[in-house]
């Protein structure tokens, strides 16, 4: 058994639910769907699709609970988005049945850098923000003209470690998946029925060419959903941590850094205590 299989076992332990537990969390997020929309007065929902597992499961729930007519799909692909991303996420739409319409972002990226002084566009983590700050406006432009919400696509694992761009995937009005770790939300979406190579499909916010997830946190979703699970948010030591999962004390460094790092994308922007 490889360590990547080794972690995943011990991640199944620990983490996976039961095919009742699996059942109640399932219907717990389409209530939870259709009370935000109800309790919102909104027609329906907004989501970018990008036909990554986490996109694709939001929208299969949001079907459940708010019927395929109610959701409406936006893929807002880049020049650094694999042309595997707009096939699967159309393939996602025409399976739910939901209304999609393709955005090019390049034109409004390129605008933002003739306007911005010379050196933030040579930044590539900036102009990667960019993206997904622009891909965040198009899904509220559309939201509102549509009186619909926004929905999230974010889960737990990505929230703890700060994956995510502030006010840009993150700028939305709900988080149906957020309770949910990575391992978890790939369970989901197996009993939703979503397609196997959606599942496994490696994980990218496609902010440059050839980025992803786990390439750039420095550990993969499995070690890092037990090491989350188990010490950030769990009883268990960094000693017991480490013995219990096998891993090196440095993966559990890494994890405690992402989480500690990014404390201000959880929070409210801070003020001044009141004099």
């Amino acid at each position: 058994m490889s360590d990547s299989e080794a972690l995943t076992e011990k991640a199944n332990v620990e983490l996976l639910f039961s095919e009742a537990e699996l059942e109640t969390r399932r219907q717990h997020i389409v209530d939870f769907i259709a009370e935000m929309a109800d309790s919102a007065g909104a027609e329906g929902a907004v989501i970018g699709l990008s036909g990554g597992i986490d996109s694709t499961t939001v929208a299969y729930l949001a079907c459940e609970a708010l019927g395929a007519d109610a959701v409406h799909g936006l893929l807002m692909p880049s020049s650094v988005n694999p042309k595997d991303d707009e096939t699967d996420a159309d393939r996602v739409a025409k399976e739910l049945g939901i209304e999609c319409d393709t955005i090019a972002i390049n034109p409004i990226v390129d605008a933002f850098v003739d306007a911005a002084p010379d050196h933030a566009a040579e930044d590539r983590m900036a102009l990667g923000n960019v993206r997904v700050r622009t891909r965040a406006v198009l899904n509220y432009f559309v939201a509102n003209a549509e009186s619909r919400l926004v929905l999230g696509t974010g889960n737990r694992s990505e929230a703890a470690t700060g994956y995510f761009t502030k006010y840009g995937d993150q700028a939305v009005d709900c988080n149906p998946i957020g309770n949910l770790y990575k391992c978890q939300v790939r369970q989901l979406a197996r009993a939703l029925g979503v397609p196997e190579d959606l599942v496994t499909r490696t994980p990218t916010a496609a902010m440059w060419e050839g980025q992803t997830d786990e390439e750039e946190m420095g550990l993969g979703y499995d070690e890092l959903d037990v090491i989350l699970a188990l010490h950030v948010d769990g009883p268990l030591s960094k000693h017991a941590t480490v013995e219990t999962l096998e891993v090196p004390e440095e993966a559990v460094d890494r994890v405690v850094e992402l989480y500690e790092t990014s404390a201000h994308k959880r929070a409210m922007p801070p003020a001044p205590e009141p004099l």
